[in-house]
């Protein structure tokens, strides 16, 4: 039965990850045919991997700076900072380079410091980074300006706050009790500790995953929005 389950949950990842992936891929194709030209050429492809592979290795040194938010929500959910350079390469480089740099971070994570949430930890920071960081992206490079970086920060906190909710109540808290091994209990518990109307997983998921990803995502939009003016040089000469 174990086997079963792991199984299931690593063709759902395969799937989720490719729909993510594809998504991604149709946005560009829609932006690079708008604005007239490709984020990627033969003659850029190799400068492209070297600050994706840059930036990948920032994010997951980032990793190690985290801090939970207990008035939130439980200790396991903690913030950090790895976002912040996927958003900036993703600004330069486009929503499939996000994916691929969301992906990298976390199997290097795997790598380097295994999983203690039977995977469904690394899953869930890679689509709900993904959440925040393809919309973001998309938005962003239809009109690659200041208002609109700011307005696409926006656009991706509130997918990733709202995606993060879904995913969480419908999919991800549920399969990490299967695997782990921890009741779905055992959460609603932990959640009713900060707040009084948490009840069920979907009220966990509503009052406590919501908040915490809102509050992440606010944070790593304002230091990013906080770097644009220094970095929109360099982000608009990436193609």
């Amino acid at each position: 039965m174990q086997l079963v389950e792991n199984v299931s949950f690593l063709i759902a990842v395969i799937v989720i990850t490719a729909a993510v992936y594809f998504a991604a891929l149709a946005f560009q194709k829609i932006i690079e045919k708008k604005n007239g030209r490709k984020f990627a050429t033969e003659k850029t492809k190799v400068n492209h991997l070297v600050i994706i592979a840059m930036f990948t290795a920032i994010s997951v040194i980032l990793m190690y700076v985290d801090f939970p938010l207990p008035f939130v929500a439980p200790p396991f959910y903690r913030v950090d900072f790895s976002e912040v350079p996927i958003l900036i390469g993703a600004f330069m480089l486009g929503p499939c380079a996000g994916v691929l740099m969301e992906a990298l971070k976390n199997l290097l994570m795997l790598v380097v410091k295994g999983t203690s949430t039977a995977f469904v930890g690394e899953f869930a920071n890679f689509i709900v980074g993904c959440f925040l960081v393809v919309p973001a992206s998309i938005v962003y490079h239809f009109h690659r300006t200041k208002k609109r970086a700011v307005i696409s920060l926006i656009v991706g906190t509130i997918f990733m706050t709202a995606g993060g909710v879904v995913l969480n109540a419908v999919y991800l808290l549920p399969k990490y009790s299967q695997l782990y091994g921890m009741p779905v209990s055992t959460f609603i518990e932990m959640g009713n500790a900060i707040n009084a109307s948490v009840n069920d997983i979907y009220s966990f998921a509503a009052l406590c995953v919501g908040p915490f990803n809102l509050l992440k995502g606010a944070i790593v939009s304002v230091i990013v929005a906080f770097l644009y003016p220094h970095l929109s040089r360099l982000l608009k000469g990436a193609h």
